[in-house]
């Protein structure tokens, strides 16, 4: 049985629910209230000691941090493959999906948030400030790149790769903060053609409002 220890909210969890239905894996979901704290007890810190989500349980292992889980997953079940051979086309997408998962993600994640309000005094306003300058300086770098690049259908190419599985669940939830998308049309379209795709459906939580 291959367990996913998650939030529905999660972009991290998103990506690897994304993946796995890319992959055909079937898997049974474990939710935990990241807002109430159920990644801090004591099961959950014998699942992984960072406290985080997601965690994979598969094949007698415990994986955890998204992409290392989905770069996992790949070497596993290669069908569809998502993070190339090539050495040259592997960087560039790599690339393209570490710009989210390490340059935007981390800086805007709940628990970060949350310590601006809640440990730094910060209003709503601060903070929501605080998300949307991050989110506007990785969009507007990615949205550069996909101009750069020949109008492929998907990220990096014309086929779904890593750097899709991040910028869906990164632009799902820059709209449930209501980020301004209309700067990043390239960005957006290429979200949009991968968004649709059944196995995206599938995993995302909800539909964004906007």
């Amino acid at each position: 049985m291959v367990i996913l220890h998650e939030y529905a909210l999660s972009s991290a969890s998103f990506r690897v629910r994304i993946a796995l239905n890319l992959k055909g894996v079937e898997y049974e979901s474990k939710s935990y209230s990241l807002r109430a704290g159920e990644q801090r007890s004591p099961g959950f810190l014998e699942l992984n000691p960072a406290r985080l989500v997601p965690c994979l349980e598969i094949d007698g292992l415990r994986l955890s941090q998204s992409i290392a889980v989905i770069e996992y997953l790949d070497a596993r079940y290669p069908d569809p493959q998502l993070i190339p051979s090539d050495p040259a086309e592997r960087a560039v997408v790599q690339a393209m999906a570490l710009d989210i998962a390490c340059d935007i993600h981390p800086l805007n994640n709940l628990r970060v948030l949350k310590y601006l309000e809640d440990e730094m005094g910060q209003s709503e306003q601060v903070r929501n400030r605080w998300y949307t300058h991050w989110v506007h300086a990785g969009f507007s770098a990615l949205e550069t790149i996909f101009r750069s690049q020949p109008e492929h259908q998907f990220a990096a190419g014309d086929t779904i790769s890593l750097a899709d599985v991040c910028l869906v669940p990164q632009v799902f939830n820059a709209r449930r903060y209501n980020i301004e998308m209309a700067a990043y049309p390239r960005l957006s379209e290429i979200n949009a053609r991968a968004a649709a795709l059944p196995a995206f459906v599938c995993a995302a939580p909800v539909q964004p409002s906007s």
